[in-house]
């Protein structure tokens, strides 16, 4: 029988991110599953707080992930209790179920990290589950995962300083975020404006004063045309009214829509906490965010020319046929070259 291998999912980004992995790995048996509550206290949460409602745990998000999984045609066993598998890929390992500690792991970075807090700290002290956090600061920082494949050696760096062991680190680049130059050859109909990409704060319940952050907009914007992309997460009405009455009346709103062609054909972009800055720093747009922009610069993912997911795969199929003890594989792991692919290169 092919060995199993557990994808467990969250986001779309997550979820195709995984998807993509999947398919250089024919010779196993592939299953996916929403990322799910590991204890009885966070299905309590869950069931009774509105505090996660933003959260890829949540039913909204399971829907969206597994309709996704039906739409090409791919296994589906929520919670993991169909099989037994030989190897576990997260996207986050904030939350991690107890049965498959004795399993193999790898976490692959999504994108971004939320910008680490007082809270943060605390919760990394104190020893309490990450999650308490309510937010992304400690995913790849907890060191639970034998291999974590990481966008870039900027991000491999920031993860070790804050948790994880340097050993257990690769740099693989990640998957939609990895060759940005394909996304100037488009059709979307608009160019030469000012990008405004959002962020869910307010569905996750952060603080945000949107009022303060469209008129910086206007402002950096400077008569210039504006548009505005929303996150999936938003609530589209109140964003909407919000840009209507604090922007100029020509300025253009967009909910759905390719993100990424959006800021291939801008100026310049604005942007809070979205990882979709690092598809204008590697294409070579002015940004502007409020994590600090050097920095942003020194973590952007590398652009490999597509190959991240195949680089991803690589790892998990050698690990899986890997028979040694879990801490020597990566000792003796080299990523091989992909003869057909296009040339490393990093990206302006």
């Amino acid at each position: 029988m092919r060995r199993k291998i557990l994808f467990i999912t969250g986001s779309m980004n997550q979820t195709s991110q995984m998807f993509q992995i999947s398919k250089h790995l024919e010779n196993y048996d592939c299953w996916f599953s929403q990322v799910y509550p590991n204890s009885a206290f966070l299905d309590a949460i869950l069931k009774y707080t509105p505090f996660v409602n933003g959260t890829p745990m949540t039913d909204r998000y399971r829907a969206n992930a597994e309709n996704y999984l039906r739409q090409h045609s791919l296994q589906i066993d929520y919670r993991g209790c169909k099989n037994k598998y030989d190897l576990v890929v997260y996207c986050s390992d904030m939350v991690i179920d107890s049965r498959f500690k004795q399993t193999k792991t790898v976490w692959v970075q999504e994108g971004m990290v939320d910008k680490r807090t007082l809270l943060t700290d605390a919760v990394k002290m104190l020893g309490i589950p990450p999650y308490f956090t309510a937010d992304t600061s400690l995913n790849g920082c907890t060191n639970i995962c034998d291999i974590y494949c990481t966008a870039s050696e900027g991000y491999k760096n920031y993860f070790a300083k804050h948790g994880t062991d340097l050993a257990k680190l690769i740099v693989t680049g990640i998957p939609n975020y990895d060759n940005d130059r394909q996304f100037l050859d488009n059709d979307f109909p608009h160019r030469n404006y000012v990008m405004v990409a959002s962020t869910d704060m307010r569905e996750t319940y952060r603080f945000e004063n949107r009022r303060a952050f469209i008129k910086r907009a206007v402002e950096i914007a400077a008569g210039r045309q504006l548009l505005f992309k929303l996150h999936p997460n938003e609530k589209i009405e109140r964003a909407t009214a919000e840009i209507r009455k604090y922007a100029p009346a020509g300025a253009l709103i967009y909910h759905t829509g390719n993100t990424s062609q959006m800021i291939a054909n801008c100026c310049e972009l604005i942007t809070q906490y979205s990882t979709v800055v690092y598809t204008g720093i590697a294409l070579g747009k002015k940004v502007h965010s409020y994590f600090d922009i050097d920095e942003l610069k020194r973590l952007a993912p590398i652009q490999n020319g597509g190959v991240s997911a195949k680089n991803i795969a690589q790892v998990c199929s050698s690990y899986i046929e890997f028979n040694g003890e879990k801490e020597n594989f990566l000792a003796q792991f080299k990523l091989q070259p992909h003869p057909h692919d296009y040339p490393k290169v990093q990206y302006a």
